[in-house]
């Protein structure tokens, strides 16, 4: 059920200054959505406001056990200077399983999908027009009952805030170094690897800031039991191009549906190009550099769309792939995908949803 947003329009509105120099996630829009939930009376009080910090208690659960998920999608401005959404329901449908397993309630799809209109058009000319920019979308929920004691919340926050982006590799679409990471892991089957919440992210910190300090520019996971299949990348999916096949790990519960994931190999699929979902290890991985089978290997997701990585590097051993060039395949790939999501190329899937 969709309820009644109302709208309350900032009296001091921000100067936008240049958007061409953006950077990523520092500059914030005018206004932000903003929802409550109470066990006994469920959603209400829907409502964009100006952008603000929020008040919580001291004694707010989040702060204490981090009940708390999110999600990451954008908005571009198309040649006609048309905003549209890119899949905007595969992240509403992945932030509700979020919910579903960390114990928070649910939102109406319809409804998040209004909010999500609503909030993107009133703050249009945020949205920028240079190549490679976009209005990043963070819808986030978080507990916040003021009550200590580890339990299933009563009180929850919704709030989406906008801003508007660069690329997230200050590389672009050049290639990036990444360390396998040995010894701590990221998420384990049956845990909350499946799920967008910040504990994911909390306790990938370490790994990343010891890769960050060796020069790589973030970490690749593996598996939590046997520490020998590659999962995927600090914030995003990983592909390998194998002997002409895409090959990327399965989801086996421990991985983030990216839907960046999801759309290449769709897009991938369409092309007849071969791509397979299966357990690789990071033995495989040695095994293909040494024959010469691994062609390419990126990583993808909402930010970066596609992250070219250049070298890999296990322990000791460093693995130089495609002579630390951008390879074709993930060029090709990158390219259509963009093209659909700036609205250049025509969108033959029905993934992108008009705004304004």
């Amino acid at each position: 059920m969709i309820q009644e947003i109302k709208i309350n329009k900032t009296q001091t509105p921000k100067s936008k200054g240049d958007l061409k120099d953006l950077g990523f996630g520092k500059i914030f829009t005018d206004h932000m959505f903003l929802m409550d939930y109470d066990k006994d009376k469920g959603w209400h009080d829907a409502r964009i406001v100006s952008f603000a910090p929020l008040e919580i208690s001291p004694a707010s659960v989040v702060l204490h056990y981090a009940p708390e998920i999110f999600e990451g999608m954008k908005a571009y401005r198309t040649p006609k200077g048309k905003i549209q959404l890119f899949r905007p329901m595969e992240n509403i449908k992945r932030m509700n399983n979020s919910a579903e397993r960390m114990c928070l309630p649910k939102i109406d799809e319809d409804m998040f999908m209004d909010a999500l209109k609503k909030l993107v058009e009133l703050e249009k000319d945020w949205v920028p027009s240079e190549p490679f920019t976009s209005l990043y979308i963070r819808p986030f929920m978080f507990a916040n009952d003021a009550h200590l004691g580890v339990h299933t919340p009563e009180k929850v926050v919704f709030v989406i805030i906008l801003s508007p982006v660069g690329s997230y590799f200050k590389e672009g679409i050049n290639p990036v170094r990444m360390l396998i990471e040995k010894d701590d892991v990221r998420a384990v089957k049956g845990g909350t690897g499946f799920a967008k919440c910040g504990g994911n992210y909390a306790g990938s910190l370490r790994a990343a800031e010891i890769a960050l300090q060796k020069g790589y520019a973030q970490v690749l996971w593996l598996d939590a039991v046997e520490k020998k299949y590659i999962e995927e990348g600090g914030g995003m999916n990983v592909m390998f191009k194998i002997g002409g096949k895409i090959i990327t790990p399965m989801l086996t519960g421990s991985i983030l549906p990216g839907i960046t994931r999801k759309s290449i190999l769709e897009l991938a699929k369409s092309e007849g190009i071969p791509c397979e979902e299966r357990l690789i290890s990071v033995q495989e991985i040695e095994e293909a550099v040494r024959k010469g089978t691994l062609e390419e290997c990126w990583c993808c997701g909402t930010a970066a769309v596609i992250g070219p990585i250049g070298e890999l590097a296990f322990g000791d051993e460093k693995f130089t792939i495609n002579d630390f060039k951008t390879g074709p395949m993930a060029r090709r790939l990158y390219d259509e995908l963009t093209d659909i999501q700036w609205g250049k190329s025509e969108d033959k899937f029905g993934w992108t949803v008009p705004v304004c």
